[in-house]
């Protein structure tokens, strides 16, 4: 519109709107609304006070797609070498096959939680973990059980915690998303996992991939950032119109608010995804080869980086809905995956640790479910719902903890369950939010991330 006009690159907003004006270039109608939004108005993802005094003020979350085996990386049980012995001797009569885990297990830092030889680098942070022994889910299905880990419904598409933890809280930056999710490929049940839902679009998360090109479309195409400026306000400003005419389409006000994000991102997300100034030293905390673009230490140092520049909640997931964790086939697949993470997740918690960061952000390790005591097929292990482990670090939960225990063959929860209800109950809490306000009114009734159950474990607050 006003392709390499020296007058606009340099024209204060304001003074470039009242030229528009000026020389025809608005229409009448719509001139005082562009100087009223030049005066700027509260965005609906500015941040928020919490409910309550909060210990954590940012997560990231730490997706494991397929359901990783407690019993071969958290939980050791040495009853399943009795118990397969035992079942052994007495085959004829009994055709259930336990299986040893095949990774020996030691008692790490001075607080001596149990990590296996899949993780030789997390070692060194056992005692910054708080290690959840006793999660119980409702569904054995991938897709029911994704959705529950993020949503807390099993059934139904519901916001996820992210966008929970967004709409309660806003964003700390708004030049970039409150919710961001780096995944290289699609999970099961897809982007639901990072949905809205019923709040707002703009509460949903944005995905980032792994790669040269993590964000498309991120180069600006007008002559200067005014001209962009200007044509975003005159295209936001038809948009409110057309909601006041459609006020019930959910999606319009989270477009317009879209535009606004995506014009921030223009400005920061390059830097925050340049990784040119961090040091070698940096690097190599995190195992990551200088200039690579890809794998999970990337996505590791990038969710740092995120967390610095104010982005409030940042999911990090490892694989897709294949090639993951459901370990049907061999347990020993769980190999590769462990290598994959376990560097990075122990520079990024040392890297937090080092920089003061940990205090305030809540790292987030879970699945969707765990995998069975015994065989499935010749070398594996099925689905399991019963119990299951994950942890957190920092942002407020006790570390160098263990809560909760399964039973002397990780069947079930022994003592102190937690449901996925009261694991989202106590994140929130953390965040300095009550699970029972934290509530949206849609349908005939208030919705919340924990929805009729959940409760605040408090075993696992500092």
């Amino acid at each position: 519109m006003f392709a390499n006009n020296s007058i606009y690159k340099s024209m204060p907003r304001r003074q470039a709107i009242r030229s528009l004006m000026g020389g025809s270039m608005l229409m009448p109608g719509i001139f005082s609304e562009l100087l009223a939004s030049s005066a700027g108005s509260k965005s609906p993802l500015a941040a928020r006070t919490p409910q309550h005094p909060a210990k954590a003020e940012q997560v990231i979350w730490i997706y494991l797609s397929g359901g990783f085996s407690h019993l071969d990386t958290f939980d050791p049980k040495p009853g399943l070498f009795k118990a397969a012995n035992a079942a052994g001797a007495q085959s004829k009569k009994n055709k259930t096959r336990y299986m040893p885990s095949p990774w020996d297990f030691q008692k790490c830092g001075q607080s001596g939680i149990d990590i296996s030889d899949l993780f030789p680098h997390l070692r060194d942070c056992a005692d910054d973990l708080c290690m959840i022994r006793s999660l119980h889910t409702d569904h054995g299905n991938h897709q029911r059980a994704a959705l529950g880990i993020h949503t807390g419904s099993f059934a139904m598409t519901r916001p996820s915690a992210g966008s929970w933890v967004s709409y309660g809280l806003g964003t700390l930056n708004e030049n970039l998303p409150s919710f961001v999710v780096l995944a290289p490929k699609i999970p099961y049940s897809g982007a639901q996992l990072w949905g809205s839902s019923f709040l707002p679009g703009e509460h949903q998360g944005t995905r980032v991939l792994p790669s040269a090109n993590p964000v498309p479309n991120l180069q600006r195409l007008s002559a200067s950032s005014e001209q962009q400026n200007l044509e975003l306000d005159l295209l936001k400003q038809y948009n409110a119109r057309h909601l006041k005419n459609h006020p019930t389409d959910p999606n319009l006000k989270a477009r317009i608010q879209s535009y606004e994000t995506a014009f921030g991102m223009q400005m920061e997300m390059p830097q925050v995804l340049d990784f040119s100034k961090e040091s070698d030293a940096t690097h190599k905390l995190y195992g990551l080869e200088r200039g690579s673009t890809k794998g999970f230490a990337w996505q590791c140092l990038a969710a740092r980086r995120m967390v610095e520049s104010g982005v409030r909640f940042i999911e990090l997931i490892d694989t897709g809905a294949s090639n993951n964790w459901d370990a049907h086939g061999n347990i020993h697949s769980h190999t590769p995956l462990a290598k994959n993470i376990d560097h990075p997740i122990s520079g990024l918690l040392k890297d937090l640790k080092s920089r003061g960061m940990l205090e305030k952000t809540l790292v987030v390790c879970t699945t969707e479910f765990g995998r069975t005591p015994t065989f499935d097929g010749s070398k594996g292990r099925g689905h399991h719902k019963n119990v299951f482990t994950s942890w957190l670090a920092g942002g407020g939960s006790k570390p160098g903890t263990i809560v909760g225990s399964s039973d002397e063959l990780g069947s079930q929860p022994l003592e102190n369950p937690v449901h996925v209800n009261d694991f989202h109950a106590t994140i929130l809490h953390l965040l300095g939010m009550d699970h029972e306000r934290l509530t949206w009114y849609y349908g005939g009734r208030d919705h919340r991330l924990t929805d009729l159950a959940g409760r605040v474990v408090p075993e696992i607050l500092a």
